[in-house]
């Protein structure tokens, strides 16, 4: 089997990485991916019954993709052929479909590594379908981003998406003894500092690997502390890419911490957010949402809130300025909530939509012209501040339109003084008919 060192002509005593020195040999070794390679696995069981087919591996960055797709060629016998969608067009995919059609020709099945597979466009998806479906090779592709949004429906349905976790501290840990064994000696950090190694890592193996090959490498007497693991080697930035999967799935956990009246977790969500350098007026947007989707009349100054941390944010800039943004928060998550206004509109709109356009009432139409006042518009029309309580009980629905109630305040917060009101009018307006 090939690796990079071999096509670089390398010998194999040449300096390599410790990630690749302590590759895994065995499916066995691969580390926080049991769901996948266990018995009970359908890695597991593709191995077991001796039957490869194509697979998208879908998961973090340095948990395993790459060295999977080597050990499913190994326990196949397959030929490995790696492409890197980032550096790969047309004509080498081409190539390398030739190449596997000679070799199937002679018996000799080609497992094709096609890593960052989600780089490649439609058409260039395309072009595997027909090598795929006749079994020319057996695709593994590798992406860290959702393949439902990045590849076809035609190349998913000829594969099976396998979604690898980040690696825990468990598995983490498992990786830094690993790296002892090798060098013969552990590595000269506090238990703080080694947990703060692996907390570095962010479910990162490789990463780890490359924080510990550092550490092994420095020439001191005494064990490092947290902060002085931190000044050694260089911190690793937050894993969150705002303009992927990444970016919408944090603001949708704040959300629906802030929903569930989870203060702590919404920030918690808001802090992952803006270390990870997202805009603070994108989050900003996300809470005025917030503040009328799921507080609404529950608590009215909830939007009041939500605006006047845009207008802080806007006047202090950062960071002084995010302050406002924890605090909007803050309220937003403990308020009490309903989400009565948002059904309200979708009522409506859906009510408007049924009925067609449906023209008001005559009684509530002005009639500025002699011709609108003999067409009734304006006739009985009651003035509700001279009427008894100042409240007509006069129909403003459509005439050929039934009366609906589109707007159920809930029994919380503020809402339960609007339920009052809208109870007390209701009895009126029964009275009144």
């Amino acid at each position: 089997m090939s690796d990079l060192f071999e096509a670089g002509g390398l010998p194999d005593d040449a300096p390599r990485p410790l990630a690749d020195r302590l590759r895994p040999k065995t499916l066995s070794e691969v580390v926080g991916q049991e769901h996948l390679i266990g018995p009970a696995g359908p890695i597991g069981r593709m191995v077991e019954q001796g039957r490869p087919h194509s697979i998208v591996l879908w998961g973090p960055p340095g948990t395993g993709k790459t060295t999977i797709a080597r050990l499913l060629s190994s326990s196949f016998k397959l030929h490995f052929v790696q492409l890197s969608a980032v550096f790969s067009g047309v004509a080498d995919l081409k190539k390398a479909f030739e190449a596997a059609r000679g070799r199937r020709k002679v018996g000799q099945g080609t497992l094709l590594f096609v890593d960052e597979i989600h780089r490649f466009n439609r058409s260039q998806q395309d072009s595997f379908l027909p090598v795929v479906e006749d079994g020319t090779v057996v695709l593994v592709g590798a992406t860290t981003e959702n393949p439902s949004f990045e590849l076809n429906g035609a190349l998913l349905s000829r594969t099976q998406v396998l979604v690898l976790r980040r690696l825990d501290d468990t598995a983490l840990e498992t990786l830094l003894a690993r790296a002892e064994a090798h060098y013969g000696e552990t590595l000269k950090l506090t238990d703080d500092a080694r947990a703060s190694l692996r907390a570095m890592a962010d479910g990162d193996g490789r990463y780890l690997l490359n924080l510990a090959e550092e550490v092994a490498a420095l020439k001191i007497a005494k064990p490092l502390d947290s902060a002085g693991l931190v000044s050694a080697v260089q911190k690793r930035a937050p894993l969150y890419d705002k303009s992927r999967e990444e970016h919408y799935n944090l603001i949708s956990a704040l959300h629906k911490s802030i929903r569930g009246s989870d203060p702590d977790a919404a920030l918690y969500w808001l802090a992952r957010m803006l270390t990870g350098g997202e805009q603070p007026l994108y989050i900003v947007r996300r809470l005025v949402r917030a503040s009328i989707e799921d507080v609404g009349l529950a608590d009215p100054q909830a939007v009041v809130q939500a605006l006047a941390a845009k207008d802080v944010y806007d006047f202090l800039g950062s960071p002084e300025g995010e302050l406002a943004l924890v605090q909007a928060v803050l309220y937003l998550a403990s308020a009490p909530k309903s989400n009565a206004v948002y059904k309200a509109h979708g009522a409506a709109m859906r009510a408007a939509g049924e009925h067609g356009s449906l023209m008001p009432p005559a009684h509530i139409l002005n009639a500025p012209t002699k011709l609108m006042k003999n067409l009734g518009y304006g006739r009985g029309y009651e003035y509700d501040h001279e009427a008894d309580e100042a409240f007509s009980g006069q129909n403003y629905f459509p005439e050929n339109m039934a009366p609906e109630e589109f707007y159920a305040p809930k029994d919380t917060g503020f809402e339960r003084e609007i339920k009052k009101r809208l109870d007390y009018w209701s009895k009126l307006r029964d009275r009144k008919k």
